[in-house]
């Protein structure tokens, strides 16, 4: 591409070189440079990408956009000097990608718990509408039929407008991503044209990055705050920052809400294990989706179909029709009659919404067992927090590991453990092994038992050490119980 032709929309300070020559790629890798190279040097969190200027022109780069000249420029390079480079990215991606977002219903759903079971959802209910779509979220990205792994919640800017060529090249018509707040602040949304933004709740997390909740807070609002005048925000009434995330954006704005009146409206009419009689607007569906936490993932799924153009009465049957996504709520049932449910609650509050939809279903005759961790090298207040919820609220909590990464398993607990009150020491037991933790709580579940193995849901890998080591919770259930009931 021509160089003049991928500087369109971008706000440049200075530049230095010749402007009409041709652009093979468009990186901020140095390493990925090759021969007519347009290298972007990133401010990054962990890498200073100015410092591999040198490098990437060594590879072959012609063209360098930075925030500051280097001190000797090299006369066959052109150099580009911009306020931000990570802006300035957002921008040359989706211009190097033909502007695939423009082409497409780009729908990004962001907050603290429930991105990927909207985002899959919408997938499925515009797939079952006769859509081709495409889906980048936690879990996987996928193009149609096409299924690819996942790498980051919210990938590199590159990467998405790739994917999202890939989509407009085959056919796809609607994309559903989820927009973390790691990408929010990193600019990897930057340039990207959405047609509808949805906002789940906002509780404890990632703090280790965002160092405090208001940092969090404001991260997640600046994505509303981007939104053009011609896309739909939709909020969550009943989350005490629901209506903050709305104050500054050019979007029209919608709302939903269980506890109070709004533009979609929710009830929970009736729940078991099986699934869900739910109230949305007036009118009444099953869904064989559980869990009160859902009522609100499929309230705001609701939500952006309809204003994505579809009736209220075609989504809904839909639904109907939707299967469970893998690793949320997801129920194992054994022959033996305890009931596994395997989440990926690994948030205080997603830990205590998801016991408490297990508490409101089970009639207190059945014992929960309730196996989880915290991930090492991540947010470490929340640990107690989350001690404290299990303990109070299950039958007997079983400390494990979860993701120990570079820390001690069993220092991880020792803070799970700090948050545990006096009257409920008696109500949990310490296993760091998590093999052997499940292990335990299949010995102890009677038949119509529920044991609860949190935090990983569809991880199939424990990271101990920076090493991946295969570990899938529902594959060790199987495994165990079909050894432990022979």
């Amino acid at each position: 591409m021509n160089l003049q032709s991928l500087l369109s929309r971008i706000p440049t300070l200075e530049i230095n070189g010749e402007l009409n020559r041709e652009v093979s790629s468009v990186v901020s890798d140095s390493r990925l440079a090759v021969e007519g190279s347009l290298y972007v040097a990133l401010k990054g969190v962990t890498a200073e990408g100015h410092l591999f200027i040198n490098p990437s022109i060594r590879n072959g780069a012609a063209v360098i956009v930075c925030q500051e000249f280097p001190a000797e420029l090299d006369a066959q390079v052109t150099y580009v000097r911009v306020k931000d480079t990570a802006t300035a990215l957002g921008a040359l991606a989706s211009n190097w990608y033909g502007n695939p977002s423009q082409k497409l219903k780009l729908t990004g759903v962001t907050g603290t718990n429930g991105k990927t079971s909207v985002c899959t959802l919408l997938f499925d209910i515009f797939t079952k509408l006769g859509h081709q779509c495409v889906l980048i979220s936690t879990v996987e990205y996928r193009i149609g039929d096409k299924v690819m792994p996942s790498t980051h919640t919210t990938p590199d800017v590159l990467t998405i407008n790739r994917i999202l060529a890939e989509a407009v090249e085959q056919g796809c018509d609607y994309a559903f991503m989820e927009v973390s707040s790691h990408g929010i602040h990193q600019h990897r949304t930057e340039g990207l044209t959405f047609s509808v933004a949805g906002f789940t709740n906002i509780t404890h997390d990632h703090l280790d990055y965002h160092k405090t909740f208001d940092g969090y807070l404001r991260t997640k609002k600046s994505f509303f705050d981007g939104l053009s005048s011609d896309a739909v925000a939709i909020t969550n009434l009943d989350d005490k920052n629901g209506r903050v995330m709305m104050q500054n954006t050019a979007a029209q704005t919608k709302t939903y809400a269980l506890k109070t009146m709004a533009d979609y409206h929710g009830r929970m009419l009736e729940a078991d294990f099986n699934g869900m009689m739910l109230h949305f607007n007036g009118k009444e569906f099953w869904t064989t989706l559980t869990g009160r936490f859902n009522v609100y993932n499929l309230l705001l799924a609701f939500a952006v179909a309809v204003e994505l153009g579809r009736t209220e009465e075609e989504v809904l049957t839909a639904m109907s029709e939707l299967k469970r996504v893998n690793g949320r709520f997801e129920i194992i049932k054994s022959d033996g009659g305890i009931f596994f449910v395997v989440d990926y609650a690994h948030t205080p509050d997603a830990l205590e919404n998801l016991l408490d939809s297990i508490n409101e279903i089970r009639t207190k005759n059945e014992r929960l067992i309730t196996v989880f961790g915290c991930g090492g090298d991540r947010d470490r207040e929340k640990r107690p927090l989350m001690g404290k919820i299990a303990a109070r609220k299950s039958t007997l909590a079983i400390l494990t590991s979860d993701n120990p990464r570079t820390e001690s398993p069993e220092l991880i607990i020792k803070e799970i453990e700090a948050g545990i009150e006096p009257q409920y020491f008696s109500k949990y037991t310490v296993i760091a092994d998590r093999k052997e933790a499940i292990k335990m709580a299949i010995k102890f579940a009677e038949p119509k038992d529920i044991v609860l193995v949190a935090g990983k849901g569809h991880e199939t890998y424990q990271e101990i050490n920076g090493v991946r080591h295969h570990f899938d919770d529902r594959e060790v259930i199987g495994h165990l119980w079909k050894q432990m009931s022979k």
